[in-house]
């Protein structure tokens, strides 16, 4: 059980980096190269596609933090 979350949690990682990434700072960061900060582009609007990011982000957040208290309190021994 331990190797299974161990495995999700990488992966969890990996998916909420590339998320926070994907955000539009100042400088537009990796998000401008994706069309996610202006108008146009392959993603479509910016108000829409800003929303939807940050309920992936959050969504993500939270299992990141559900499944690090898993691993830490280990109910299944």
């Amino acid at each position: 059980m331990e190797a299974v979350l161990s495995i999700l949690q990488v992966i969890i990682s990996v998916v909420l980096i590339f998320l926070v990434l994907m955000h539009s700072g100042k400088d537009a960061g990796l998000s401008g190269a994706f069309g996610v900060g202006s108008g146009t582009g392959p993603l479509g609007g910016g108000s829409m596609v800003e929303r939807n990011l940050n309920r992936w982000t959050v969504a993500f957040a939270i299992l990141f933090v559900g499944n690090t208290i898993l691993l830490l309190k280990k109910p299944w021994e």
